[in-house]
């Protein structure tokens, strides 16, 4: 509680500072709004609807190929885990593939699917899957020798094997491919969405900034923001603290 306290103090006199520097220097709105400004701005913006329908589309899309890169990336991650002739070949570009930023992805996608939806969710599939794959590999690959052997000794072999042991002790990495698919997926959507046709909080952002509104520019980028810190606190983070307490990966 303390802590929060600070925070709030902290972000309140940084804010007043900000606010104080901007007027008292008479610094224009289009070179650096002060918070009053950007304020109204997303005052304005949710007024008239604009960007809660582009948190919907948003979310929407989010939605969508986050389900699809979790799907995608467990059943990968299990394959290569299980599998070392695949892994050694085909799974050996996934670490590479990760490397490249998803967003770079995108003049090829908007190639296959054209400039619409379907573009759009490729980058946050592929931004999601690579990660999730990545963690789920490792997450089997790393189950100890003495859990197998064990069940091994109570009858337990192949899909019984996997089902109750392999991949129950794998969900802790899981659950961080989870966490981190949403970041890679929210960031590759942003990005993606710059070059859209909306509406999305990216379109938005994009069009704000191509008309000068400086104060919308930044007030979407803190809604960007604040909404990957809110997820991520709130949900992911919550989640794999209960999960690596259940598993004895974390002090009680």
């Amino acid at each position: 509680m303390q802590q929060v306290v600070k925070r709030i103090i902290f972000y309140a006199a940084a804010l007043g500072i900000w606010e104080a520097i901007v007027k008292l220097l008479n610094i224009k709105a289009v070179v650096f709004p002060a918070p009053s400004d950007i304020f109204q701005a997303l005052w304005n913006g949710f007024a008239d609807l604009t960007l809660v329908y582009d948190l919907l589309a948003s979310f929407q899309r989010l939605a969508i190929g986050l389900v699809i890169a979790l799907i995608l990336g467990t059943v990968l991650g299990v394959v290569f885990a299980k599998s070392k002739v695949i892994d050694d070949t085909i799974g050996s570009l996934i670490l590479p593939l990760q490397s490249v930023p998803s967003i770079v992805w995108l003049p090829l996608a908007i190639i296959w699917f054209g400039l619409n939806e379907k573009a759009i969710i490729f980058i946050v599939v592929l931004g999601g899957t690579l990660v999730m794959t990545l963690n789920m590999r490792t997450g089997i690959k790393s189950v100890p020798p003495i859990y197998t052997n064990a069940a091994r000794t109570m009858d337990y072999s192949g899909f019984s094997l996997f089902t109750h042991v392999i991949f129950p002790a794998a969900i802790p990495h899981a659950v961080t491919g989870a966490r981190l698919a949403w970041a890679f997926g929210w960031r590759g959507l942003m990005g993606s969405e710059l070059l859209s046709t909306g509406p999305g909080l990216g379109y938005t952002l994009k069009f704000a900034s191509d008309f000068g509104d400086m104060a919308l520019v930044m007030g979407i980028i803190f809604i960007i923001a604040l909404i990957g810190i809110l997820v991520d606190l709130v949900f992911f983070s919550r989640i794999e603290k209960k999960v690596m307490k259940k598993w004895g990966l974390l002090e009680q």
